[in-house]
């Protein structure tokens, strides 16, 4: 037991807590717990949703922009855990959202959530989750489980939320230990549009909300492997009208609507696996010599076109405060991250340079390839949340479009 509701961390595979445990956890209040493939337990007090999800946890170090981190399509199949501990002070609103549905498993965060303070909002957090039926959990030692994450790597895991206080530890574990993870898996199929779409929506402007695009100077078609809504967004600010096509689009279908560019979305689940239909897409679109930029799944199936190949990272990037140097100029941007899977810079044959390193762990984060105009990004230059260092990247798409 801690001050912060019972806690207890096993290391075999089921939840093992003693009868007397079990007892306090439900005088406690303890209404939801995680629990972690390895039998370790976080009891907590349940937010969103009743029942139970399953997934890879991971953590995000953001100080801001929860909404769009929850709605973010590349969390499809992962619980997210805040290291921030006032997650849900500001609310929660209709505009700050990447996606309709959200694809988070769930959300685990330290403090209870006040009530809104912030004149933009208009729902409060839990009852947004609620909505949403995504499942959360408050009051758990988040520095804990992150120090967890950080030196064992994401584990799996089951979150149960049951107000009545009657949760199953060992059917929980057992859900934890029994999921595949995310190695091998293709979540894009899932995120994904299921019909092509235009898109025309430009960025957020105070007082007036998001914009519309009057006259646009170029035409794109977005493969939808998951694309956050700030992407299409910059891109029609960037005066691009869109073409959103499912990812399962072939390259006849791509281009039959006649593009200047084609833009390889971020999304989620392993490259490799989404690669099986995506690559060959993707090589013959390179064959055309149209101008292609690929941001984050998109930069690493473009890798694997080019015939490189990726690997599951440690713990994965996740925040709004990553330093990426620029190696042609110097320049360090701060960025937006969310991936747990890496390009492998020595895969890639020499046409292929390496543009952008981070300077937390030296990964690849950036490449082009030479004597063409194609070039992709692992970190998210759209932001949303996060600082905007980096959407001159859209304005360089444009600029080889106009070539």
């Amino acid at each position: 037991m801690s001050d912060r509701g019972p806690t207890a961390a096993p290391t075999h595979a089921a939840a093992r807590l003693s009868a007397d445990d079990r007892t306090r956890a439900r005088s406690a209040g303890v209404t939801a717990a995680l629990v972690l493939a390895d039998g370790s337990v976080f009891c907590g007090r349940g937010l969103g949703a009743v029942g139970t999800t399953v997934g890879e946890v991971c953590f995000n170090t953001a100080l801001t922009g929860y909404q769009e981190i929850l709605t973010d399509p590349s969390y499809a199949g992962q619980i997210i855990t805040f290291t921030f501990p006032h997650i849900g002070n500001v609310g929660a609103n209709l505009e700050d959202i990447e996606t309709m549905t959200p694809a988070a498993r769930g959300c685990v965060i330290s403090a209870d959530i006040t009530d809104p303070s912030n004149w933009r909002a208009t729902q409060h957090l839990d009852a947004w989750l609620k909505s949403h039926g995504l499942i959360g959990i408050s009051g758990i030692d988040t520095r804990r489980l992150t120090r967890r994450i950080r030196d064992g790597g994401a584990p799996n895991g089951a979150l149960g939320h049951a107000p009545d206080g009657n949760l199953d530890f060992d059917a929980l574990a057992a859900e934890a230990a029994g999921w595949p993870g995310l190695e091998g898996m293709d979540l894009a199929g899932e995120v994904s549009c299921r019909q092509t779409y235009r898109w025309d929506e430009t960025g957020w402007a105070l007082g007036s909300g998001y914009g519309r695009l009057d006259a646009p100077k170029r035409h794109v078609v977005a493969v939808d492997y998951g694309a956050k809504r700030n992407i299409l967004r910059c891109l029609a600010s960037a005066g691009c009208r869109v073409t959103v096509v499912p990812a399962t689009a072939t390259a006849e279908d791509i281009l039959r609507h006649k593009p200047d560019g084609v833009f390889l979305s971020n999304g989620p689940g392993d490259p490799a696996a989404t690669g099986d239909y995506a690559v060959p897409v993707i090589h013959d679109l390179l064959e055309t010599g149209l101008p292609v930029f690929g941001i984050c799944l998109g930069h690493q199936m473009l890798a694997l076109a080019l015939g490189g190949r990726t690997e599951k990272m440690h713990q994965g990037h996740r925040g709004a405060n990553h330093p990426v140097k620029d190696l042609a100029t110097g320049r360090v941007e701060i960025t937006s991250q969310n991936h747990g899977f890496v390009v492998v810079p020595d895969s890639l044959p020499p046409e292929v340079t390496t543009t952008h390193v981070s300077l937390f762990d030296g990964s690849l984060e950036g490449l082009k390839v030479e004597g063409k105009s194609v070039f992709s990004v692992q970190y998210h230059p759209e932001a949303s949340p996060g600082p905007q260092d980096s959407h001159y990247l859209f304005e360089r798409f444009v600029a080889m479009m106009d070539k």
